[in-house]
C-alpha cells in the first residue's frame, strides 16, 4: 500500500491531495486572489491526513508540483516536501506543473495547450496530445498573433494563462478559448505521482530544486 500526499503550490491555487494506490482519498484546495501557500499548506496538509484518517508516519512519498509557476507558490511547496521527505526518510516525487494541467483536461482529439500567466503576454506553456505525449516542450512564450503558427491541428488552449489570448487569436479557427479550468491541482497529481513511484523516479531531496524557468525578479509579486 503506498499512500502518497501530493502538494500543488505553483498557481494561486493551495490544494493538497492524498492518494492510496494512485486512488483519490481527500484533498483540499483554495484559490483566491492572492497566494495564500503560506498561510494554508500546512493546515491543508494536517486536514487531509486527518480525513483520510491516516498518520504522517503511514505516508511512503512526497510529490510536489516542480513548476513552472510562481516563483514563491513553489519555494513554499517544495520546502514543505523536502522537509517531510526529510523527516519522515522517504522519497520525494516531481511532477510537471504543465503535464498536471493537462492530465485534467480530458479530450479524445486535438491537442492540449496549458498556460500558466506570467505576466503581461507571456505565458508558461507547452502542447500535449490527447494522450498527455508531449509535443512542444515547455517555455516561457511571448504570445503575439503568429504564435502556433506552427500547428495546423486543432488546439485547446487552457490555464490562467489562456484568458488573455481570446482576443489575440479570435481570427484563428483551429484555436478554442477554455476557461473552465484555469489552475491546476493536486487531485489530478494522483496517478502521476504513483507512477513515479512505481518506476522509482525519486528526487533527491538535498539538492532538488524547482523548475522555475525564469529568474526571480524581486518585487514582482510573484
Amino acid at each position: 500500500m503506498a499512500l502518497i500526499l501530493c502538494l500543488e503550490t505553483a498557481t494561486k491555487n493551495c490544494s493538497v491531495a492524498l492518494s492510496k494506490d494512485g486512488a483519490f482519498l481527500a484533498a483540499k484546495e483554495f484559490a483566491g486572489e492572492n497566494y495564500s501557500q503560506a498561510e494554508l499548506l500546512h493546515t491543508f496538509i494536517q486536514d487531509v491526513l486527518d480525513e483520510a484518517g491516516v498518520k504522517f508516519a503511514d505516508l511512503a512519498a512526497v510529490a510536489v508540483s516542480a513548476g513552472p509557476g510562481s516563483y514563491t507558490g513553489l519555494r513554499i511547496g517544495v520546502a514543505a516536501a523536502k522537509g517531510l521527505c526529510y523527516a519522515l526518510n522517504i522519497p520525494l516525487l516531481s511532477v510537471s506543473t504543465l503535464e498536471i494541467l493537462a492530465t485534467a483536461k480530458q479530450l479524445t482529439s486535438a491537442y492540449k495547450v496549458p498556460m500558466l500567466d506570467a505576466r503581461r503576454m507571456e505565458v508558461y506553456t507547452a502542447v500535449y496530445d490527447a494522450n498527455n505525449q508531449l509535443i512542444e516542450a515547455v517555455s516561457a512564450k511571448i504570445l503575439d498573433e503568429h504564435s502556433f503558427e506552427n500547428f495546423s491541428e486543432t488546439l485547446v488552449l487552457f490555464g490562467d494563462g489562456a484568458t488573455k489570448c481570446k482576443e489575440l487569436f479570435a481570427h484563428r479557427t483551429n484555436i478554442t478559448i477554455d476557461e473552465s479550468l484555469p489552475y491546476p491541482s493536486a487531485k489530478d497529481m494522483l496517478v502521476l505521482a504513483h507512477k513515479r513511484f512505481t518506476d522509482g523516479a525519486f528526487e533527491d531531496v538535498a539538492y532538488f530544486e524547482p523548475f522555475y524557468l525564469k529568474d526571480f525578479i524581486a518585487g514582482g509579486g510573484k
